[in-house]
């Protein structure tokens, strides 16, 4: 049994040369492997770049990883132990290769329960000059890899490591977002099924039945926001799948994707007709409140019908008060106090008394009426000025809240809904309820064009057949739809299939699926003493949906908006128990704050120069070695950093099987190229047109189109029979001319 002394002895490779913070630099000895080891217990390739070494330390072996070898030629001796006084010693060229510290490799001494070693980040205790530099042992190897508590979820392993395991903890690895970042075709959406496929099923093995094995259902919800149409079959095997798409396919179980105007919150509302802060912005928040509230579809008495109209004038009011605009003298102001004036004879008009009025409310609008006619007649001269003073507005305010009091208002009743409670309405009331509002904030002629990009939401057949949604869909069955069922502690998976969403509204419905979740796990949370209910939002194509945009501009775009949706995600979704995955190939053009909220990345290969220097901003200036070989990974293989990982490793995915990979292969341009006959592709544009343009197939027209193609058909097959026949007889010929020529040489006298 060799010794521990004679072990290290054995697994000695050089010695220290240089030592600083961030670099150490060794000196190869000259018995050293050159290819392959074999001292560490097993055959491995060394050196090789981004392996691991040791340096024994006082507080147990000092981790390294290798970021460069190079060969130091000298014009002098530099070999150390090999001096013969007998022998001349000549310039020998001596390798060299520099290391990255990592961390310390504990040994677990007098702890049978625990692994043999235990790894930990940060260095304690620097090496000094001419300490030895060890190969790890198999074991050891292992277990920098593979340490770490609650690491559930196989990922993959290590090649670097002697195939270690790759486990991830999934409450680091969703809990703090996640980011997967790679060139298109380099393996990244594969990564992304993978990683919730085993994460699922490690689950399931973790509750499995222990007398039968069987595995149990998971009370796990992973959202996918899916632009390209991937992931639609890539979990149809598991339990609890729900796949929606702008176009239902019962025979597939894909649903139809629902996402009701009355969701839209007032920011997507603006977004969606890029309302003008001045004058459209007002009318829409407030005609959101008037059609949320019911004031619209309701059948009112005209008691009540003027209640409301008097609270509508309260709040009008109200916000002349606080601008100043019916006394603000000037010719430049001209304008605002005439369109007051003018709304002084629209409210005038309004508050006419009816004689189903009671008699305190006859007198109370009486006494404003009153009011509201001195104040036109002191204006009605050729060249008014239509300059009122601070004093009669107040007068005029306190006249119209007793008015609305009287008919049975409060100072409730006066505070407006807010505009962004998801309560349902339809498409028209929310025109009328705009239009209506401009006449009373004097707006009409500023919101034509937001009324015309609302019509045209409206009466799209593209974007409709998303947003104006079934009367008997309520709040509470959109949420159990999309998110999880009520009362269910079965997980599911919901794959939304955006690819086929107009682009006028991708934007806005991404954004109002994503903020429903986030709000509706704050409530959740809200009302259940601060328990969380864990759920993961993916996220695929992060670049086009959470890109950069200029935070200083009046207006919102709806990319932006959508972006700003991820961005409070990104910061508070982790304290509602709301998790993000981000797939995107163009990292340099993502948010930075969503990017800088991940705490844990999978990098596939990344070849653009923008991309790389992103990220090595993500990792310390020591263990940027690892990512050079960004540019050079082959698809399966990742390098796998941050929270999630004990320390930043290159990864070999586990294997996924293609029936449970996303759609997005290469496309096999040779293969179509050289298929013939019955395995020919081709296209049948007519179908796709009437697709596009939601046209009904005509019957003839269909029949009239079979018999072309049985015609052509035909034809094909006449081609292909003459080539047939012509080969037939071509073979023929040959066999005729072999049998004559065999003929011939039997004939032959010699």
């Amino acid at each position: 049994m060799m010794t521990p002394l004679a072990i290290a002895d054995a697994q000695r490779i050089g010695s220290v040369d240089f030592v600083s913070p961030d670099e150490i630099k060794v000196l190869l000895d000259i018995e050293a492997p050159n290819d392959v080891a074999l001292n560490a217990g097993a055959p491995r390739p060394f050196p090789r770049i981004n392996s691991y070494v040791l340096i024994p330390s006082d507080s147990g072996f000092l981790v390294a990883q290798i970021e460069w070898i190079t060969i130091e030629r000298s014009q002098y001796p530099k070999r150390r132990g090999l001096q013969d006084f007998g022998v001349i010693d000549l310039p020998f060229p001596l390798r060299k290769m520099s290391l990255n510290p990592l961390g310390v490799l504990h040994e677990n001494v007098g702890e049978p329960a625990k692994p043999p070693y235990s790894f930990s980040r940060g260095v304690e205790v620097f090496p000094t000059v001419g300490d030895s530099v060890l190969l790890p042992s198999q074991i050891e190897l292992k277990s920098i890899v593979e340490s770490g508590d609650n690491r559930r979820v196989k990922i993959g392993v290590s090649p670097l490591a002697g195939n270690a395991e790759v486990r991830v903890d999934p409450d680091r690895l969703f809990g703090r977002h996640l980011a997967i970042l790679g060139n298109t075709g380099s393996g990244k959406s594969c990564s992304v099924a993978g990683v919730i496929r085993w994460s699922i099923e490690a689950a399931k093995r973790e509750i499995a039945c222990p007398e039968c094995g069987q595995p149990r259902k998971i009370n796990s919800r992973f959202i996918i926001l899916d632009p390209n149409g991937e992931y639609s079959q890539a979990f149809k095997d598991m339990d609890n799948v729900r796949v929606f798409a702008v176009e239902a396919d019962p025979p597939k179980k894909v649903e139809q994707l629902q996402v009701p105007l009355w969701l839209w919150n007032s920011s997507e509302w603006c977004a969606f007709t890029q309302a003008s802060s001045r004058a459209q912005r007002p009318v829409l928040i407030q005609a959101l409140r008037t059609v949320r509230d019911g004031t619209l579809d309701v059948t009112l008495t005209p008691s009540a019908d003027m209640r409301r109209y008097l609270r509508t004038l309260v709040d009008i009011i109200r916000i002349e008060l606080s601008n100043g605009e019916p006394w603000a003298a000037g010719q430049k102001n001209y304008g605002k106090r005439k369109g007051f004036y003018d709304g002084l004879v629209v409210w005038r008009n309004g508050t006419a008394e009816d004689v189903s009025f009671s008699q305190p409310e006859k007198d109370a609008l009486s006494d404003l009426n009153i009011k509201l006619d001195s104040m036109l007649a002191a204006h009605t001269q050729q060249y008014a000025s239509y300059l009122f003073d601070q004093a009669t507005i107040t007068e005029l305010m306190k006249l119209i809240s007793k008015a609305h009091s009287a008919f049975g208002g409060s100072d409730r009743d006066i505070l407006p809904i807010d505009a962004d409670i998801p309560r349902p309405f339809t498409g028209d009331l929310f025109l009328r309820s705009i239009q209506s509002n401009a006449e009373l904030l004097k707006s009409t002629e500023y919101v034509e064009t937001m009324l015309t990009r609302i019509r045209t939401l409206l009466s799209d057949s593209r974007m409709k057949v998303i947003t104006n949604c079934s009367p008997d869909l309520t709040l509470q069955r959109w949420l159990e739809t999309y998110i999880c069922p009520t009362n269910s502690a079965n997980g599911s998976i919901t794959v939304i299939d955006l690819s086929l969403v107009p682009a006028e509204v991708i934007h806005i419905v991404t954004a109002v699926v994503a903020r429903m979740t986030l709000e509706a796990l704050q409530r959740y949370r809200h009302l259940n003493g601060g328990k969380t209910l864990p759920t993961t939002l993916v996220m695929e194509e992060a670049h086009t949906f959470i890109r950069k945009y200029a935070s200083n501009a009046e207006e919102t775009a709806a990319y932006s908006m959508c972006t700003q949706v991820f961005e409070k995600i990104a910061r508070e979704g982790r304290k509602f128990g709301l998790g993000l995955v981000l797939s995107s190939q163009r990292p340099s053009e993502l948010s930075q704050t969503v990017l800088s909220q991940c705490n844990t990345f999978l990098l596939h290969r990344i070849s653009n120069d923008r991309d790389q220097d992103l990220v090595n901003k993500l990792v310390p200036d020591n263990l940027r070695g690892l990512l050079r070989e960004l540019p050079s990974l082959p698809s399966q293989k990742a390098i796998l950093l941050g929270w999630a990982s004990e320390l930043p490793v290159l990864v070999q995915m586990n294997y996924l099987e293609e029936a449970h990979r996303p759609k997005s292969d290469d496309p096999e341009y040779w293969k179509i190229w050289t298929d013939t006959e019955e395995n020919a592709r081709t296209v049948d544009w007519g179908t796709i047109a009437d697709s596009w343009q939601e046209k009904e197939p005509d019957v003839d027209e269909v029949q009239e189109l079979d018999e072309v193609a049985i015609e052509q058909l035909g034809k094909d097959n006449s081609d292909y029979g003459d080539y047939l026949c012509h080969k037939q007889k071509d073979q023929q010929a040959m066999s005729n001319a072999n049998t004559d020529s065999e003929t011939d040489d039997e004939e032959l006298p010699f």
